[in-house]
Formats: structure tokens, sequence, C-alpha cells
């Protein structure tokens, strides 16, 4: 298998801590979908990244769609619960995780890639709105608790880290840390993992 993607796409970076977690070697073949030559469609109609190249050929495409089947690859570390009601709940983490990136991507997109006379302050408003409030939302539910859920690392943490990790690589002035320390502290011990260590984005 192959990954292709970006060191800078925190889906991707959710793909790669999943897989150094789960223990599985899965080279990354760096791609930019924004470059006009880029080759993506080839193997994702969509343009994104990450998509996974299947040893068949084949390929997977979605954040979610691939970690799901990374955890089906290897006993060690499992990260999403089989039990439906345990499982819905490390999903819906993972998507308000990715609500998170969502909007804040959207954000960014409108304030960098618009020309000054285009660009929709209020529509911009709106997209960190989300982000606010889910982050007050993901500090509540995580409480004083040591992860998203349960009693060890799942995919909620993965998702949540990297979303964090987004925010501090592309929106600096937000200073959540400070805002919610709880969820400090656990970015702060995901840090420590050298799967988050090693897949922070260069500057």
């Amino acid at each position: 298998m192959k990954l292709i993607g970006s060191h800078t796409s925190p889906y991707v970076r959710k793909v790669r801590i999943v897989f150094s977690e789960k223990k599985i070697e899965v080279p990354l073949i760096l791609e930019n979908v924004w470059d006009q030559q880029t080759t993506i469609a080839q193997a994702n109609p969509l343009g994104k990244i990450p998509c996974l190249i299947l040893d068949d050929g084949g390929a997977m495409f979605d954040s979610r769609v691939i970690v799901e089947y990374a955890d089906t690859l290897s006993p060690v570390n499992k990260l999403i619960p089989i039990n439906g009601k345990e499982r819905a709940a490390v999903k819906t983490w993972e998507a308000l995780a990715d609500g998170v990136l969502d909007a804040s991507i959207l954000a960014r997109l409108e304030a960098t890639w618009r020309p000054d006379h285009e660009k929709s302050q209020a529509w911009i408003d709106r997209q960190m709105e989300k982000v606010n409030q889910s982050l007050e939302t993901m500090s509540k539910s995580l409480d004083q608790n040591e992860w998203c859920f349960g009693k060890q690392l799942s995919l909620a943490d993965i998702a949540v880290g990297c979303a964090l990790g987004y925010l501090n690589f592309r929106f600096p002035e937000l200073k959540w840390a400070h805002q919610y320390p709880n969820l400090s502290e656990l970015y702060k011990k995901l840090m420590q993992r050298p799967s988050f260590a090693q897949t922070v984005p260069p500057l």
C-alpha cells in the first residue's frame, strides 16, 4: 500500500497517525492537489487527499474510510470499538473534530484565496463560530477525563489531536489552549507519542 497526501493536510496526518499506532508502515507519496499538474484525479476523481492505493491497485479515499479500514488490518492498538453505541461515540468525536477542520479550512480559503474585494467576512465569521462552538463542546465533553472516550487512546483522541494541531498551525491567533486547558493537556500528552511528534506539519 501507499498513501497519497501532503505534510500539511490534517486529514492525511490523521491517517498517518492511525497507521503508525497500528504499527503498519505505509509510504507517503507527496502530492500537491492545488498544482495544475496534479494527477490525483487518476486515483481519486474528487481530487482530494488522503488517498490510499491498495496492493491490488485499487484506491480508497476519505480519511474516515481509510482509518476505519486501517483499524481492521492489525489487532495492535484497537482504535475503534466494535460495539454499536461505543463505536458511534468514537465516530461522533471524529465527526466533530473533522467538522472543526472543515470549517477552519473553509475560513482560511476564503481569507487567502479570494481577491480582497470578493472576500466575505460574514462567511469567515460563520465558519469560525463553528470552530469555537465545537471547541467548547469538546472541552465540556472531555471534562476531567484522561481520554476523549474510554480509558485508552482511540480514534477520538487522534481526530481531536489533528484538529487542535491544525489550529496551532494555521490559526495560532486563536490561542485555544489558554481557553481550554483540558484540551491543551490532551494535546500535550498526544504530542509525546511518536505518531504525533513525527507528523507535525512543517512551518
